[in-house]
């Protein structure tokens, strides 16, 4: 199953993405490919992970290389043996870095090697979770095909609500084949949907669940604790155990 999770900055998307996944590890539901596409990638932190390298870097090192690859290699076993050393393996999880966007200049052939890197890889795992930018440009791209779940983050903002409405239009706009289409709202106050119905309507989109404010998350973050480790009864925790349990984990 492909995951998808998009949103402006700052609603909690990486927070979700990681507590998706602290989910499906305690349903036994792994191995799980985590792929952080925000070009400000942070989902490491959020899983207590280190990294390396990341996507971009090796594109753009591709691109400016000179002459044939060291050891004799192919181009593209050359490609696919530097973003095959480029994954952060764990027990349950393993994670690919996109990052930032690539510099000038036409990078179909690498991109294109990336695409069938990352759909091959996928094969491997039962589900992929993608932690995109609210621009979704690694979708636009193609790097990753068919999603059976993409879930927007907003906050409880009229503006949150219409960046939200923005993603969908995107998604509309390239066509993306996607099963099914959430929205998720968070930091959600007393009577936030009563006030936010209208331009919440407006997006189309269908609200799926509100993860409240929760303060062991703020405390998590001050201490750089990483968010699957949350404890059980963190009021985020349970609000994303209960979407999960209800689209992702459904039967």
């Amino acid at each position: 199953m492909n995951i998808a999770v998009a949103g402006k900055g700052g609603t909690g998307k990486t927070t979700f993405s990681s507590l998706l996944i602290r989910t499906l590890i305690n349903n036994k539901a792994r191995p799980i490919l985590a792929v952080d596409a925000d070009a400000n990638a942070n989902l490491n932190e959020a899983l207590g992970m280190d990294i390396h390298t990341t996507i971009t870097k090796l594109l753009t090192d591709f691109k400016e290389m000179k002459g044939r690859p060291p050891g004799g290699m192919d181009k593209a076993s050359y490609v696919e043996y530097q973003l095959q050393s480029s994954i952060v393996e764990e027990k349950d999880v393993d994670l690919l870095v996109m990052g930032g966007p690539v510099g000038p200049g036409c990078y179909c052939y690498p991109n294109d090697l990336l695409k069938g890197f990352i759909d091959s890889l996928s094969d491997g795992y039962p589900y992929v979770v993608m932690d995109n930018e609210a621009g979704l440009e690694h979708l636009s791209r193609r790097t990753t095909q068919d999603i059976d779940i993409l879930f927007v983050i907003s906050d409880a903002s009229a503006r949150g609500i219409r960046s939200a409405g923005r993603v969908k239009d995107i998604v509309d706009n390239i066509k993306l084949e996607i099963d099914q289409l959430y929205l998720i709202i968070t930091k959600t106050p007393d009577n936030a949907l009563e006030a936010l119905g209208e331009e919440i309507e407006k997006t189309g989109l269908e609200v799926i669940g509100i993860i409240p404010h929760d303060p062991k998350i703020a405390e998590y973050d001050l201490h750089g604790k990483p968010l699957v480790d949350l404890p059980d009864d963190s009021s985020a925790v349970e609000a994303v155990k209960e979407i999960i349990e209800k689209t992702v984990l459904a039967d």
